[in-house]
């Protein structure tokens, strides 16, 4: 802290077409209402960072891909990031929407306390986590469906997570990368390669990213189907096959976006009651196998190529008080 009752931070700005730099800030005294935290972990949403490292959020969407605290403005420079695990001054673990950075200071209801059950390495996955239920919520996916997924990256891993919990639900993770099968089934969910997916299903929910899943998802939609997108492609053209059997077969194909809870449960949910429940769902042990190895916060701008990956959620690390206070000069 400064005589002023400033303090001093570190923060990961993307500066140009995948790269990145870690800035010193100075923040302000806190206000009334406000609480100040040091980070543990924050996550990496390959999808959404990957277009953001790459400058390819579109003119027209960068108002509404604001993230909570974010700084700077599209394309570039920015600070972005919704992923952020960490500790109050009073102790408490905390979950934030933040971008990468290893102390802030925020309102106080910016700050979801993590449940005792949920370690804090695992709390990184909230945000994908929402988005999850969200999507369960706007497909109003229910007991007995017959249910594909469509891409097993970590949004669609969790929506095959929670859809494989409703009763009776008959559900298939469909990816064409072979190696998402033995993750799938750490999640008890069954899996299989795009030539063995089960057709004529009663909901279909695509999150590869890609065209082609898209069309794949349409194909095993069955009679009267419903076809959730969650993927968002940026500034990508996407060429839909409304083709075919899209009329005869009567299909609905809907979006769905974390950004405003869904229609069915708008009335009585909040944002911040969403979230509560996501943290509560990441209390099993078996999403850890999401997390990837960690990354340290301070080598992230050397860390572009991790977007060419489509594994799970890389994990920042955050060094302890003592040992980034010598880095660089960076947190005095």
């Amino acid at each position: 802290m400064s005589r002023s009752g400033a303090a001093h931070a570190a923060a990961l700005w993307v500066t140009g077409p995948g790269t990145a730099e870690i800035r010193a800030e100075t923040l302000p005294a806190l206000a009334p209402g406000q609480l100040g935290a040091r980070a543990l972990y924050s996550g990496i949403s390959r999808g959404t960072e990957r277009l953001v490292w790459r400058g390819q959020v579109p003119a027209s969407e960068r108002e509404r891909m604001r993230c909570p605290h974010q700084a700077g403005d599209f394309p570039w420079p920015v600070k972005y990031g919704y992923s952020w695990v960490g500790e109050t001054d009073e102790g408490q673990r905390v979950f934030c929407l933040h971008p990468h950075q290893d102390r802030i200071h925020v309102a106080r209801e910016a700050l979801q306390p993590i449940p005792a059950g949920v370690p804090a390495r695992r709390a990184v996955l909230a945000a994908n986590m929402e988005t999850a239920l969200n999507a369960i919520w706007d497909a109003r996916a229910t007991a007995g469906q017959s249910i594909r997924v469509i891409g097993g990256g970590v949004v669609g891993m969790l929506v095959a997570y929670l859809a494989a919990r409703l009763p009776g639900a008959e559900v298939q993770l469909v990816d064409r990368q072979a190696d998402r099968g033995p993750v799938a089934a750490r999640l008890g969910v069954p899996f299989a390669l795009p030539a063995a997916a089960t057709p004529a299903a009663d909901l279909v929910l695509h999150a590869s990213g890609h065209a082609d899943g898209l069309e794949l998802a349409l194909s095993l939609a069955g009679e009267e189907a419903t076809l959730v997108e969650l993927s968002w492609y940026g500034e990508r053209p996407v060429a839909v096959p409304l083709g075919h059997a899209f009329h005869p077969r009567r299909l609905r194909l809907l979006s769905s976006q974390v950004g405003t809870v869904a229609p069915c449960q708008r009335p009585r949910w909040d944002a911040g009651r969403r979230l509560r429940l996501a943290l509560e769902l990441l209390a099993d042990p078996a999403l850890e196998a999401l997390l990837e190895p960690d990354i340290d916060f301070h080598a992230l701008p050397a860390m572009a190529a991790l977007f060419a990956g489509h594994g799970g959620t890389p994990v920042v690390a955050y060094p302890p008080p003592g040992e980034a206070a010598a880095r660089g000069g960076l947190n005095r």
